[in-house]
C-alpha cells in the first residue's frame, strides 16, 4: 500500500484538476472552490487510514480523541472504511454524530454554568435556518452536495490508490468496493 507520504503526494498534484473539472462542469467559482478545499480535507483529514496511528489520525491533534470510537469500531481495510461507497458517507454521518454531541454538551454546560435554560425545539429550527439562509446566500443553492463531492473525492483518491496497490499485490480490489 502507498505510504501517507504518496498519499498525500496524490492529495496535491489532483487540487489543480479537482479545480479545473470543477469549474468546468459547473461554472461557477464558489463551487469549484468548495470542491477543492473539500478534496484538500478529504485527501488530507478525512480519509480512510483514520482507523490507525496515521497521518490523518495524527493530523487531528487534540481532536483526535473524537475518532477513537471509530478506530475501535471499524476494521483496517475493511469496505466501511476503506469503502469506496460507503467509506466516506460514514465518517461524514459519524462526524456529524460526533459534532452534534459536542455541540449538545457545550450548550448543556454553558446552560448550567450560567443557569440559563436550554434552548427549545423552536430556537434551534430557527438558528439552523439562519445558518441554511446564510450558507445558500455565501456559498450557493448546492454548497452541502459540493462539499460532500469534494470530500468523497480526496478520500476516494486515497482508497483508489490502495485499490492500485493492493491490485499490483494481490490481482483483487473486490474488498473496497
Amino acid at each position: 500500500m502507498p505510504s501517507g507520504k504518496v498519499h498525500d503526494a496524490i492529495t496535491f498534484i489532483l487540487v489543480a484538476p479537482v479545480l479545473a473539472v470543477t469549474y468546468a462542469v459547473t461554472f461557477s467559482p464558489a463551487a469549484a472552490l468548495v470542491v477543492t478545499a473539500a478534496f484538500l480535507f478529504g485527501g488530507l483529514m478525512f480519509g480512510p487510514d483514520l482507523d490507525t496511528l496515521s497521518k490523518q489520525y495524527s493530523r487531528w491533534s487534540v481532536l483526535k480523541i473524537l475518532w477513537y470510537p471509530y478506530r475501535s469500531f471499524f476494521k483496517h481495510r475493511s469496505r466501511w472504511s476503506h469503502g469506496l461507497i460507503f467509506g466516506t458517507f460514514l465518517r461524514i454521518v459519524y462526524f456529524m454524530g460526533v459534532l452534534t454531541l459536542a455541540a449538545f454538551i457545550a450548550v448543556f454546560a454553558l446552560a448550567v454554568y450560567f443557569e440559563g435554560s436550554l434552548p427549545d425545539l423552536r430556537e434551534l429550527a430557527e438558528t439552523w435556518r439562519t445558518i441554511g439562509e446564510f450558507t445558500r446566500a455565501n456559498l450557493g443553492e448546492g454548497f452541502l452536495a459540493s462539499l460532500f463531492v469534494g470530500m468523497w473525492a480526496g478520500a476516494a483518491s486515497h482508497t483508489f490508490a490502495d485499490m492500485a496497490g493492493s491490485y499490483i499485490k494481490t490481482g483483487r480490489v473486490t474488498k473496497f468496493l
